[in-house]
């Protein structure tokens, strides 16, 4: 069995076929659109749910925690937090539980959320583990690389970006792969190097060219100055800020709102995946999911089983 802590639903899509995979996921919107597409999923707070039903049946372990406290939507003021989030990850590892105290001395509350895995490697022990969140949390990753070892896994800790894993968008997410059975090592980049196909355009992704009435852009964060460059970091503010600046003008990109599906194509999902609620929701959906085939390199560095694209993964 695959344990999935906050589940979203960029993973799931991601993993092997036959996965025994469970979810577990508080936003009914993403608890909707996971059943939708076939996957298991328990609604619930992460946090409360207990770790024995899963004890000696787990094989992996997955987590994405919350990201909102450690980048600007969220004032950063996770980053002030860090020494007490490390302290909650060294007691935890050890099979302390100081998450209700030094939750409350966090000034943000979100702030915990990223120490919450360790309660689960602790209990569970599983045999390969991947975590992702935003670049600014990589230090934790490596305090987790750290205990793991000592623990007897090999692990590593970085950060990736997925253009250079054949994806329409830069976009860096610190990730972290362990395994108590294979050496693990970061995904090696399969885009934009020495013999390796060039990073994928953004416009390509949509289906637009340079010399005809484009699609809206899905995704933002800088100037673009033509080619096959990615472009932007995946992020629903990042796509409002790009749609609409002068240089997107000049090559006649029109001001309108990206819709759902053009995210979620940026993003990688496979055509035709229902995302449920309201558009906002909808939008959050997509933009807080790690992009299946980033999720799906990662897992094959922990794993060691090869990766699929998910166009493959759908059909199987």
């Amino acid at each position: 069995m695959i344990v999935h802590g906050f589940a979203g639903i960029g993973w799931s899509e991601a993993l092997p076929p036959g996965s025994d995979e469970t979810g577990l996921e508080l936003n009914t919107a993403a608890c909707r659109t996971r059943r939708a597409a076939g996957h298991r999923t328990i609604q619930c707070d992460v946090t409360q749910y207990p770790t024995w039903p899963f004890k000696g049946r787990t094989t992996g372990k997955i987590d994405s925690p919350p990201c909102p406290g450690f980048n600007k939507s969220g004032k950063k003021l996770g980053l002030l937090d860090l020494p007490l989030v490390h302290q909650a990850i060294e007691d935890l590892s050890r099979g302390k539980d100081t998450r209700a105290a030094i939750s409350a001395a966090c000034r943000d509350e979100r702030s915990i959320l990223t120490a919450e895995p360790m309660r689960w490697h602790y209990d569970l022990q599983p045999e390969w583990i991947c975590m992702e969140q935003v670049p600014s949390v990589l230090p934790v990753w490596q305090q987790y690389a750290e205990i793991l070892r000592r623990w007897g896994y090999s692990a590593a800790a970085g950060v990736v970006d997925a253009a250079d894993y054949g994806l329409g968008q830069t976009r860096k997410r610190a990730v972290l792969v362990a395994s108590r059975v294979n050496e693990v090592a970061l995904p090696a980049p399969t885009h934009g190097g020495p013999g390796q196909p060039p990073h994928v355009a953004m416009a390509d992704v949509i289906g637009w060219g340079y010399t005809r009435r484009p699609a809206p852009s899905v995704t933002g964060g800088g100037t673009y100055t033509g080619g096959a460059e990615p472009f932007g970091n995946g992020t629903r503010q990042a796509m409002k800020r790009a749609v609409g600046t002068p240089a997107w003008r000049e090559r006649g990109v029109p001001s309108l709102r990206p819709t759902v599906a053009e995210c979620a194509a940026l993003q990688g999902f496979r055509p035709g995946l229902v995302f449920d609620g309201r558009q906002g929701q909808q939008y959050l959906i997509v933009g807080n999911a790690v992009p299946p085939l980033l999720a799906a390199h990662v897992v094959s560095a922990a794993t060691g089983i090869p990766v699929q694209a998910p166009a493959d993964l759908a059909a199987a």
